[in-house]
């Protein structure tokens, strides 16, 4: 997946042409006809669907949506017979369950139809052309399901290949016309998902969804269920958590939980409300929400639930915690829960079934509960385990060997949205699929594959990795590791901008998809401010800036959306905008307004009139924010009128701000005199020598890095300076001139022909009037290595930066070892990441599997290692989250990610998107050095790495890669 942003990688990208259905499998469905096909539409007709009135009402409904998608694609619905009479003379496409339906089984017993490889499997189901499957009908196109969701799933598999987006509705995905549709002969399985329950969970829902279902639907009622209901079964997933922030799933619409279980979606409730009743149902005339002094009142409470729901399909969620999603009483202790949770398996022998084992439950141990579990408490074995994230999207825990053996097994609750600490995020999609994938992978591999739930707030902005995490707990085996020359998480992004927009945009549409979505997994949009991304080092928040687009520039990811766009045929610009546009556009101005404030604030200090024309933009952009959001709501009329209501910009706490407060700016006065002032990126104040001046620090001859001095004037009226240099070494691009509204920029350089020996050091004086003259140094360093022969990376100013997948070298266990360095593509802040596999293998501290690193270090003595690692935490009890590193053939270091990880720590890392990890190395003497990174516990993710010689300048994401030359940049 790419890192950085290119407008030529994009137009050569745009050319290619992909044709993509259901995600990640292969196409069935042609518009042209094909050999012994099934013809599905023609010349102006429909093939009848066929379904017997005796099968699963939900499968009778979602025919009945198949019907429709048909008429979306070619402009005529398809007939739905219910009586198999009614069909003969006729082609049809004949749906059912097996032993639901006596169309199918009669097609089995008649051996016309094998389903060897899907009968008494869960959710599967096989799609075949089946020749005079009864009297009087010639063929027939079989769709037969193992079960009931078996057969909807492969009921909307053929919407989605004929072309219904399954986000037609909720993301207004245009449906291209066809006049003609052929199937494909063969066989079409849908598999076994690897996790059984699959769903999400609404939550945080005000004031958006919430104001949006307001409008729309009076209530969060089954007119709005209902949509949702059809959304999951079309994405193939099974389970629902409602909305409950001041909603009751079955107290609000008694037709909630009737048509959840008609359509097929197992219901559950959240991890806060157990026994199936919404926290909003218990009011203050039931009392206290107490065990220990209202535990009649309460078991009573929870039996009206079962009662209510017992004949529905439902994961019961046992456990207590305390009111609105609070940790117990102080005084709670683990007797109390475990008699908690027997006392409501009680209740579910006596309402639901007396084999309580033969009900699903699940125990959410989520935050504190996760506490109780360690100390002690335990469940019945049948009951599903339900471990948590960190809210941030980090795995916290996961089942032991001896856990896995447990007959409820165990599932995972994760975030796409979180309110609480250290900052609520509720806005926008900020978290990559590639994290997602990683962190869910080793979910399945630690066995926890009974039931995956995400959270994502209101829904709507998270289509995208919605989709993604529902198609990986399906069929996890086809987005997993990285196979050669392949990067499966890109295919699966670049099928979806196919299937979503057609193949000629595609490649842009994907790309900006995996840039805008890295961007944001940098740092949540609710974290960011003036003070995120540096104004004076390393030209950061130029780059930055630079690659969301700011306005004005022709290169960046904004205005690249924004020239896609006007491309688009007009029945895709509003999907384009829900999907892309928005979120794009939004993001970056919000990013460039906090830049631009940073740049105010700064030029405020230092008395440049410009900061006045900075405060300005920021008030622009501030507007700029409400309209996008207006355009958003009230785009199709108004269809989505509150959708984009979160506040997002003006965090002073870790709770979202009652209204969006724009950034701080400030004016200043201009004097009518003019006076100098000059401003240079990754200058250091110094007081060399016992005079004022500035550091410019070490410019080498291989990296060959240049300076620029910003002149400008504090004043109305010009001013004119003077620029001299120490020696004839040191040049400028020019030596003197006359400032006045415009800025203007000096360029310093070393001329390495004149420079005398191999080191040594210049100054820069820029003179005007009578003003003291501003000195900057710099230190010349002649390198006996040249760009031409260098082997590896140059040390730059007094550090080696190193992205972690530039590797000279991955050492593996030539005998076998278990472990191995495995590339993340598109992972992380900057550009890739390397992590460990299997994520399952045993811990080796003295692993033969290392990461190695070529350099060239012009300083020695005693240096520093940065790690950026991803803020994974250590989910196997017991076990840290170590890694060693060596330099050449010495000694290793063994360091423990997570040997500081306190509160702060953990808000730390989760707030920047990576943990950093100091580590101390001594160099012996100069020149090239091996940096080795060994294996020792699987799944530590490494991002990057920077070697120093002294302190770095501060700055968010870290001094750029530095200079790599030779045999070793094609390494790794």
């Amino acid at each position: 997946m790419p890192s950085n942003f290119s407008l030529g990688v994009l137009v050569v990208a745009m050319s290619m042409s992909l044709q993509a259905w259901a995600l990640g499998e292969p196409k069935y469905v042609s518009t042209a006809p094909v050999s012994g096909g099934f013809v599905l539409a023609a010349n102006g007709k429909d093939v009848p669907l066929l379904v017997s009135d005796s099968d699963w009402p939900g499968v009778v409904r979602a025919v009945g949506d198949l019907s429709a998608d048909v008429g979306r694609v070619t402009g005529q619905p398809a007939p739905v017979i219910k009586d198999g009479g009614a069909a003969k003379g006729k082609d049809v496409v004949l749906i059912g369950t097996i032993g639901k339906s006596p169309l199918i089984d009669a097609l089995i017993k008649a051996h016309k139809l094998d389903v060897s490889d899907v009968a008494g499997k869960w959710e599967s189901a096989v799609t075949t052309i089946v020749e005079h499957p009864m009297p009087g009908v010639r063929r027939a196109l079989v769709i037969a399901g193992a079960d009931k969701r078996g057969t909807i799933y492969g009921i909307y598999d053929l919407s989605e290949q004929i072309g219904v987006s399954p986000w037609y509705w909720w993301a207004d995905v245009r449906v291209p016309h066809q006049d003609a549709l052929y199937v494909m002969p063969g066989r079409v399985v849908q598999p076994v998902p690897a996790v059984k329950y699959r769903g999400i969970f609404f939550n945080d829902e005000a004031p958006a969804l919430s104001g949006w279902t307001k409008e729309k639907f009076g209530t969060m009622n089954h007119e709005f269920y209902t949509k949702v209901f059809e959304l999951l079964l079309r994405l193939k997933a099974n389970f629902l958590w409602p909305a409950m922030w001041n909603n009751a799933f079955a107290a609000d619409d008694p037709q909630n939980p009737k048509l959840a279980d008609e359509y097929g979606i197992v219901m559950g409730t959240s991890h806060e409300e157990p026994m199936m009743r919404a926290e909003k149902e218990w009011t203050p005339d039931h009392g206290a929400w107490d065990y220990t002094t209202n535990q009649k009142t309460i078991d009573d409470f929870w039996r009206k639930g079962m009662e209510r729901d017992k004949n529905y399909e439902e994961v019961v969620t046992l456990g207590m915690r305390g009111h609105g999603d609070t940790p117990m009483s102080a005084d709670a202790n683990t007797q109390l829960l475990e008699k908690i949770v027997a006392d409501q398996r009680q209740i579910l022998r006596e309402t639901v079934n007396p084999d309580v084992t033969k009900v699903p439950q699940v125990w959410a141990l989520y935050k504190e509960v996760q506490g109780y579990y360690e100390k002690g408490m335990r469940v019945p074995d049948d009951v599903t385990l339900l471990w948590s994230d960190d809210n941030w999207g980090d795995l916290r825990r996961l089942p032991t060997e001896e856990e896995r053996k447990r007959s409820g097994g165990a599932g995972i609750y994760y975030h796409f949205d979180y309110v609480g600490g250290p900052r609520s995020y509720k806005w926008l999609n900020t978290v990559p699929i590639t994290k997602t994938q990683e962190q869910m992978h080793i979910a399945l591999e630690y066995g926890a594959d009974r039931l995956w739930v995400v959270n994502v707030g209101d829904g709507k902005p998270m289509e995208f990795p919605i989709e993604f995490f529902l198609s990986y707990a399906r069929t996890p085996q086809r987005w997993g590791e990285t196979r050669e020359g392949e990067d499966p998480l890109d295919e699966f992004t670049l099928d979806w901008a196919t299937r979503e927009f057609g193949p000629e945009h595609a490649r842009g549409i994907a790309t900006a998809m995996e840039l805008y979505t890295q961007y944001n997994g940098r740092r949540k949009p609710e974290l960011i401010d003036a003070n995120t991304f540096s104004v004076t080092n390393y030209y950061e928040a130029d780059k930055v800036a630079s690659a969301w687009g700011r306005p004005g520039e022709f290169i960046g990811l904004a205005n690249w959306a924004d020239r896609l766009a006007a491309k688009l045929p007009e029945d895709e610009r509003a999907s384009f905008f829900e999907l892309i546009q928005y979120p794009v556009d939004a993001c970056a101005n919000l990013t460039e307004m906090y830049i631009m404030a940073g740049r105010n604030a700064l030029d405020a200090r230092l008395g440049n009139p410009k900061a006045n024309e900075e405060a300005a933009q920021v008030e622009r952009m501030f507007a700029r924010d409400a309209e996008l959001s207006a355009q958003y709501n009230h785009m199709l009329d108004g269809k989505w009128d509150h959708m984009m209501d979160q506040t997002h910009i003006g965090y002073f706490a870790w709770s979202d701000p009652p209204a969006n407060i724009m950034p701080p700016v400030t004016r200043i006065q201009v004097p009518e005199q003019g006076s100098l002032g000059v401003f240079a990126q990754d200058a250091t104040f110094t007081r060399a020598g016992g005079r004022f001046g500035f550091s410019l620090g070490t410019v080498d001859s291989v990296n060959r890095q240049p300076h620029v001095l910003t002149m400008f004037d504090r004043g109305s009226a010009p001013v004119e300076y003077t620029i001299k240099t120490s020696a004839p070494w040191l040049t400028v691009s020019d030596s003197g001139g006359t400032v006045a509204a415009a800025e203007h920029g000096v360029v310093v350089r070393v001329d390495w022909t004149k420079l005398p020996g191999d080191e040594n050091e210049g100054t820069v004086t820029v003179s005007s009037g009578e003003a003291r003259p501003i000195v900057y140094t710099l230190d010349a360093r002649r390198l006996p290595v040249t760009r031409e022969n260098a082997q590896g990376f140059v040390e730059s100013d007094g550090y080696v930066a190193i992205e972690a997948a530039d590797t000279a070298a991955r050492a593996t266990d030539d005998a076998g070892g278990a472990m191995k360095w495995v590339e993340l593509p598109g992972y992380g802040e900057t550009k890739s990441a390397m992590t460990v596999f299997p994520v399952t293998a045993a811990s080796e501290t003295d692993s033969k599997t290392a990461l190695e690193y070529r350099m060239y270090l012009y300083d020695a003595g005693d240096f520093e290692l940065q790690m950026t690692l991803a803020p994974t935490l250590n989910f196997v009890p017991g076990r840290g989250l170590r890694f060693a590193v060596s330099v050449d053939d010495g000694p290793r270091t063994v360091v423990d990610a997570l040997e500081h990880n306190s509160e702060k720590d953990w808000a730390q890392a989760v707030s920047d998107g990576v943990r950093r990890v100091t580590v101390p190395l001594t160099i012996s003497a100069p020149g090239y050095h091996t940096l080795k990174v060994w294996a020792v516990d699987p799944a530590v993710v490494v991002e990057r790495l920077v070697v120093s010689h002294g302190e770095l300048r501060p700055s968010y994401l870290g001094p750029p890669e530095s200079f790599r030359g030779g045999a070793a940049a094609s390494g790794g």
